[in-house]
């Protein structure tokens, strides 16, 4: 199995989701072994999509340096991520990633349409050899060997429209498009009011978010999922540990995980060698076939 880019440039439009601007995309090829590139075109800023780059994980998944940032990362991500592509330079002309309709779904119809390009070098894997985890309270994220790639999530909100959500996904381009890219990312009204008096979350609306009150889901259209939420997490996990820099053979368990926890291990796993194994995939195998 060969790397990956997109074959052809494509471009969108979207709100930033804190600064409530619009926000230019433009998705183009990269060559072999260039991996996930993100510029700013407004201040000429190029930052590699990796761990050791990520600055802030409190609201979104945030990549930068001293010269800048790029925030909201994780919905796009998490689509490059199952499409299986390892190569890509990601253009936007402000500080966030647009946040289209609080999904993936629209970045997977970009994908679609710029189409994939197998490029000539063999496609690298990091294959997890020990569990690894990291933990906050009782809150945590993990990864464990495995052969066939899994996400476990489980939520827990004290909400009656949320409660106890748990969902397993098999890691696959077609699940993921079926079951994944369309759960919307969440919110509760009094945090969004509270985001507004600071001067964030501007772009967020019913159009890009699932709003909740104390009492019910503002959104007339209601949920596209009965578990939507706990999709949702998975979808921000696929993003965040996409960090990685190359499909991870492991599966992936979480309760109550959050940006935050995914980055941290990221990290962990990446700390110690023995922890992993990189290698090259020449030839089909088991994992080859989710992203055929």
């Amino acid at each position: 199995m060969r790397q990956t880019t997109i074959a052809k440039r494509v471009e969108g439009v979207g709100i930033g989701l804190h600064k409530g601007e619009p926000i230019k995309i433009i998705l183009e090829p990269l060559e072999a072994n260039s991996g996930i590139v993100f510029y700013r075109s407004d201040i000429n800023l190029s930052i590699l999509a990796s761990p050791e780059n990520v600055v802030n994980t409190q609201m979104a998944t945030v990549i930068g340096n001293s010269n800048g940032s790029i925030s909201t990362i994780e919905h796009l991500l998490s689509a490059v991520y199952s499409y299986g592509i390892d190569n890509l330079r990601i253009i936007v002309n402000g500080p966030e990633v647009p946040v289209m309709d609080g999904s993936s779904a629209s970045f997977c119809m970009l994908l679609d349409e710029a189409n994939i390009r197998e490029l000539e070098d063999a496609k690298r894997v990091i294959v997890i050899k020990k569990d690894v985890e990291v933990r906050e309270g009782d809150k945590f994220s993990r990864v464990t060997p495995s052969k066939s790639p899994t996400f476990h999530f489980v939520i827990d909100f004290d909400h009656h429209c949320i409660g106890v959500q748990e969902y397993t996904y098999q890691v696959g381009k077609k699940n993921f498009i079926e079951n994944i890219a369309r759960a919307r990312t969440f919110g509760f009204l009094k945090d969004v009011q509270a985001l507004r008096k600071m001067g964030l979350g501007l772009g967020g609306s019913l159009d890009n978010a699932i709003i909740l009150d104390e009492k019910k889901i503002l959104n007339p259209e209601g949920l596209r999922f009965n578990n939507e939420f706990v999709r949702h997490k998975i979808l921000d996990a696929l993003g965040d540990l996409s960090l990685l820099g190359m499909p991870i053979i492991a599966n992936y368990d979480s309760f109550a995980g959050s940006h935050k926890l995914n980055h941290l291990l990221t990290k962990e796993i990446l700390k110690d060698p023995q922890n992993y194994d990189i290698k090259t995939m020449a030839i089909e195998t088991e994992y080859s076939k989710a992203f055929a």
